[in-house]
């Protein structure tokens, strides 16, 4: 019996594809469907963009963004929230923000969601760590801890509420705790 060579899908060639809800991510050469966010996910999503953004909006010198597709190194996921320094920002020809982000994030962020496996948005973190993020944080709501990712220290844990979180150089300003993150939650 002759088997038909399996087709393996590029990069290129997943981009072409219309947009879906929810969105699908591009990892390992398949098309992977990210979950809905519920409750949790959606609001420490929003008042973490939020705050991120409230705390370097006046300097212009970082912009968060929240599900925002990243396209690089062969993978096209969509972080919960990406953070960009300003000088990183794609531009298009008139200055305008680009539609098209085709670089890794400096600083990644994932909000675990109940059916989420751990180690596939993990890897999704690491593979941004090795195309230039300098740290990734997974945030996982049900137990009240996070992760955080960077290239020059190993991975750290934080779960008591008076943590107070690391962050990249570039934003070493944000002060925020594991205590005010998941203090949202009751808000």
């Amino acid at each position: 019996m002759v088997q038909s060579p399996v087709k393996v899908m590029t990069l290129v060639e997943f981009l072409l594809l219309p947009e879906t809800k929810p969105a699908n991510e591009f990892i390992d050469g398949q098309i992977i469907q990210k979950p809905m966010p519920q409750g949790k996910h959606s609001l420490i999503q929003g008042e973490l963009t939020a705050n991120i953004n409230a705390a370097f909006k006046p300097q212009r010198l970082v912009r968060a963004y929240p599900e925002l597709r990243c396209s690089f190194g062969d993978r096209s996921t969509i972080p919960d929230v990406t953070v960009f320094t300003s000088d990183r920002i794609p531009r298009d020809e008139n200055g305008d923000i680009a539609n098209v982000f085709a670089i890794a994030p400096d600083w990644t962020i994932e909000i675990l969601s109940p059916e989420q496996s751990q180690t596939k948005v993990t890897k999704n973190i690491l593979h941004c760590l090795q195309n230039g993020t300098q740290m990734g944080w997974l945030i996982d709501p049900a137990e009240r801890s996070i992760f955080v990712y960077a290239t020059d220290r190993s991975t750290q844990v934080f779960d008591e509420e008076i943590d107070v979180l690391p962050v990249p150089e570039f934003a070493k300003d944000f002060q925020l705790t594991l205590g005010d993150l998941f203090g949202w939650l009751r808000d």
